[in-house]
């Protein structure tokens, strides 16, 4: 982070979630951390949310819609999955075992835009 900061000369901040990841578990790091960013006297422009390429996004998009605190300060844009044009195909078909969510099923389908690479 300061890295970057003071090779680009900006000001943005990167957090990281406590246990690295916030698709499948309590949101609980998310709200925290957007809270903190609401509360400072700088108006934000945006704020991107990297999640990793297995994540599931619908629990985190739900975050802007359940928690009445995070709605009053921000609201979801767009959902951005970016996929290997190469092997999609296999992904998409990927059987999986009862139970279990073929997670490129989800990200594409969540998805508001895609970015083949």
């Amino acid at each position: 982070d300061a890295l970057v900061q003071q090779r680009y000369e900006t000001s943005e901040d990167i957090f990281e979630m406590n246990n690295g990841c916030i698709c499948c578990t309590v949101r609980g790091d998310l709200i925290r951390i957007l809270s903190k960013l609401f509360k400072r006297r700088d108006r934000l422009d945006a704020v991107v949310i990297e999640t990793t390429g297995l994540a599931d996004p619908g629990p985190v998009a739900q975050t802007f819609f359940m928690d009445e605190s995070i709605k009053e300060h921000a609201r979801l844009d767009a959902i951005v999955t970016l996929v290997d044009a190469k092997h999609i195909e296999q992904h998409l078909d990927e059987e999986k075992p009862e139970g279990a969510e073929n997670e490129a099923v989800e990200q594409v389908a969540f998805a508001d835009r895609i970015l083949l690479n």
